[in-house]
């Protein structure tokens, strides 16, 4: 029986990020996560050593000075002034749509998904009320956007950063882009064409006249930029020396260490900036590792990877099961979970790219699909708008369809 309890406290967590009510009492994500690795530990299900040294250090460091840099980056107003460069060219509604979608996917790639659907909610709101385009339009743009351009980028997600890290993935700044960005261009373009026909009446072609958003914090904004430049120099730096000197490895934890000193050396703002990081993200990771960590210790799913007559590792059914599972848990414990399943099998660089963009592009079928999906959505309420599930669902659903496609052609392409 004691086996069994982290499987039991396994299902139970994920029923409840499903639903996330019990009765009147709203349920947070990380809340649940903590809640379900508290109930492994004192239930013996693992021991507090094997709990410690099952939270991943990188990853958990890595997170807060991303945080770090996208709070700073938000807070100073830098962010919303950035964008104005990117969408002013925008001269309708067809090319403002297209510049989200192409914009909003190449940034999540270096910022993560959530920390643009956090400040990209209240831009599109305000492009929908100063142009008179549908929010849903902008919002489901947005969505689709940071969903589908995180896929080609070991940093573009919280489950990218899990395989990139614990995948053995070798020069993740290079696999992942080298596998990965083909599809993810046409899978972007792909969501222009199916947004183009659900909203037809919004296409329109009345001239859009843009406003230059001022910086809030000039100071702030100036520290903002030098880590954001930061942030993309070391990364380069690392591309390059991956291909020039294979044996000299400069660590994301450390890009992400040396990209937030000027905000947090420099900043007046810096204990401002380190209250309103993403701390809830930071638990909800620390209870992941543990609870994963006690089930793959339970030893519960070893027997059935043996003896099924399904090839795990086979790129299309890591890509459909990556999709259909992840619209029921979280697809960052989903992912947590399989690396090690994956890992025992011998899986294939491929068939880690395989997880990776079928776990993330899960994000773009329903609002439960991503956590980036809920941002938006909530973002969205508190400026007066929503997407229902069915709005979402209706345009969502097909278009995962035809991106897995297109991802699992791609991805067969490389040697199993």
């Amino acid at each position: 029986m004691g086996t069994l309890i982290p499987i039991v406290v396994l299902i139970i967590v994920f029923l409840l990020i499903a639903v996330r009510k019990v009765g009147d009492v709203n349920l947070r994500i990380w809340q649940v996560m903590l809640l379900g690795a508290a109930a492994v530990l004192v239930t013996g299900g693992i021991t507090p050593r094997d709990a410690l040294a099952s939270i991943n250090v990188d990853v958990m460091l890595f997170l807060f000075f991303m945080f770090v840099i996208g709070e700073a980056l938000a807070e100073s107003g830098y962010l919303y002034h950035l964008s104005f460069h990117l969408f002013s060219r925008a001269e309708s509604v067809r090319h403002l749509v297209f510049l989200i979608l192409i914009g909003g996917g190449v940034l999540s790639a270096l910022l993560m998904n959530d920390t643009l659907a956090v400040v990209g909610t209240p831009l599109m709101l305000y492009f929908a009320r100063r142009h008179g385009i549908s929010p849903k339009l902008l919002l489901l743009a947005l969505a689709f956007a940071v969903t589908t351009g995180s896929v080609a980028s070991p940093i573009g997600n919280p489950q990218n950063l899990l395989v990139a890290l614990s995948g053995g993935v070798e020069n993740p700044f290079i696999t992942f882009p080298l596998y990965l960005a083909v599809p993810t261009v046409i899978s972007l373009l792909l969501a222009y064409g199916f947004l183009c026909r659900a909203f037809p009446g919004e296409f329109n072609a009345t001239p859009l006249v843009h406003r230059e958003e001022e910086i809030r914090d000039p100071a702030l904004a100036a520290l903002s930029r030098l880590s954001l430049t930061l942030l993309i120099l070391l990364i380069g730096v690392k591309v390059i020396a991956a291909v020039l000197v294979p044996d000299f490895d400069i660590r994301l934890t450390w890009i992400a260490v040396v990209a937030a000193i000027p905000v947090l050396a420099g900043s007046r703002r810096r204990f401002e900036i380190l209250r309103g990081i993403d701390w809830p993200t930071l638990a909800f990771f620390a209870g992941l590792f543990v609870l994963m960590a006690s089930v793959w210790q339970s030893g519960f799913f070893q027997p059935f990877i043996e003896g099924s007559s399904l090839d795990l590792a086979a790129v299309p059914v890591i890509a459909a099961v990556s999709v259909v599972v992840s619209q029921f848990v979280s697809n960052v414990p989903f992912v947590a979970l399989s690396l090690p399943v994956l890992a025992h099998l011998g899986t294939s660089t491929a068939g880690m790219m395989a997880l990776a963009a079928g776990s993330t592009i899960a994000g773009n079928m329903l609002i439960l699909g991503a956590a980036s999906n809920v941002i938006i959505i909530q973002g969205a309420e508190k400026g007066g708008e929503t997407l229902t599930f069915g709005e979402f669902a209706r345009i969502g659903i097909p278009l995962t369809v035809a991106q897995t496609a297109v991802y699992v052609l791609f991805l067969s392409l490389f040697p199993a």
